[in-house]
């Protein structure tokens, strides 16, 4: 297995409780190794074992080598944690906790057969997940502090790309510069008053006692994300939704008070407080979504079709066309290209990998050429809203060897990678060289990522 790939296991695959009981297989529990003053036990490393196996992890060797190692070399993290007193927040913690929990019912069904499959109550999986995810956040902060001092230079990309054998110089897929234009389809306004007028109904009858405010929202909710758990999204900060909806949450402090209706990008509200802690606050909500009639979406797309037809009979410019009819707020004031984000704080980029796009615009793009202008069609974007679109292949770069000219995004990021790489190896063998390591009889006959465990203390 490559060391990039090993350590990138994660925590969770070394800490997640299963199912499996070692009392019904009549196994007692033992140290298997011992690493500073911190013990690893056959029970952690059998429940890590079997919850992979449930996930359907594939192992590239044996799992009794490679779990215990990797819950050695996070606990020279931790215990480098305490040594420079780096330490996380409730509210560091707790809305991770929150999403990943939501996305555990999500993929078991339901609570019920959530806490089946770990043989748990709700509340016990969630402490689990709460000490996991803040061992999580404190091993990255202790990764992140050794890799700050980690500068690339552009000599020094153009001596990797100087030293690399030709065979080795890496491979740039296809990629593409695409320009939009939106709109959305116009929803009448019986629509929007019926939604209205149902939202209302839902706070009296909160109000008056007859029901309860998750009940609704698990019965007429249309955010899958919260509906389930009766509307309930989790604590969450100032920046972490859509403005209009914080600005009322954190406004709240009576649970048995329901907010007037609130209006965002992703339709209509009403919000119900649950609780505050610090500077964060947990609600529920209540999210409904006006329809859109296929005649709205039709006209929609026939307007569209007008502008297209327009640049290109040469009446207008794609871009001129952006500015007067563009509803693509990412995209409105940049002549309609598209850009993303590769990773949080890293400057946005235009240029894409067919499988960066949305779906529904790299289904039409891979049958474009450069400057051709694209039929309208409909996608469905992130807020779950549907527009209409069309677009122009801006670019394309076809599959090619990496260059330094063309490529140098691509190349700094894999030199930084190796760099910070080469740095975590380097202190994760100094830390185990100088930190007391007894490994049981029977559990060191292995090949291991980092020789030499307990070997020289």
């Amino acid at each position: 297995m490559r060391k990039d790939i090993f350590l990138k296991i994660t925590v969770m695959l070394a800490m997640m409780p299963c199912t499996y009981s070692f009392a019904q297989n009549n196994v007692i529990d033992e140290v298997v190794w011992v690493i500073g003053d911190e013990a690893i036990y056959k029970s952690e490393v059998e429940e890590a074992r079997q919850d992979a196996q449930m996930r359907g992890a594939q192992w590239n060797g044996d799992p009794y080598c490679i779990i215990p190692e990797q819950l050695a070399i996070n606990k020279l993290f931790l215990n480098q944690a305490e040594l420079d007193s780096i330490s996380v927040t409730d509210d560091d913690v707790s809305s991770y906790v929150e999403a990943r929990y939501k996305d555990y019912v999500s993929q078991a069904g339901s609570e019920e057969k959530l806490e089946e499959y770990f043989s748990m109550r709700t509340d016990q999986i969630k402490s689990r997940l709460y000490e996991t995810s803040r061992q999580e956040y404190i091993i990255s902060k202790v990764r992140e502090k050794i890799i700050s001092r980690v500068k690339v230079t552009p000599a020094e990309v153009r001596r990797f790309m100087k030293d690399i054998p030709a065979e080795d110089i890496p491979s740039v897929p296809t990629q593409v510069e695409v320009q939009i234009i939106t709109q959305e389809p116009v929803i009448p306004q019986d629509e929007i008053d019926a939604v209205k007028s149902d939202l209302r109904d839902y706070i009296d009858r909160v109000q008056s006692g007859e029901v309860t405010f998750s009940t609704l929202a698990r019965l007429y909710s249309e955010d899958p994300g919260s509906a389930r758990d009766g509307g309930d999204v989790g604590f969450f900060g100032r920046g972490e939704m859509v403005p209009e909806f914080s600005t009322v949450a954190f406004n709240m402090t009576d649970p048995n008070k329901i907010s007037k209706i609130v209006e965002t990008e992703y339709g209509y509200h009403i919000i119900q407080f649950v609780e505050r802690l610090g500077d964060r606050v947990r609600v529920r909500h209540i999210l409904r979504k006006p329809r859109v009639p296929m005649e709205s979406v039709n006209n929609c797309l026939a307007r569209l079709d007008s502008i297209a037809q327009g640049i290109r009979g040469g009446n207008s410019t794609f871009e001129s066309c952006v500015v007067a009819y563009s509803q693509d707020k990412d995209s409105r004031n940049n002549n309609g290209l598209m850009t993303f984000e590769p990773e949080p704080g890293v400057p946005r980029i235009s240029k894409y990998q067919m499988e960066q796009l949305p779906p529904e615009v790299a289904r039409v793009v891979d049958r474009m050429h450069v400057g051709e202008i694209s039929d309208p069609f409909t996608m469905q974007l992130r807020n779950g809203k549907v527009v209409c679109a069309i677009v122009k292949l801006k670019n394309k770069i076809n599959s090619h060897k990496a260059n330094v000219a063309d490529d140098y995004e691509q190349l700094y990021d894999i030199v930084s990678s190796q760099r910070k790489q080469e740095v975590i190896e380097k202190w994760i063998r100094e830390k185990q060289r100088t930190t007391y390591v007894r490994i049981s009889e029977g559990w060191n006959d292995c090949e291991f990522i980092y020789p030499g465990w307990g070997v020289s203390n």
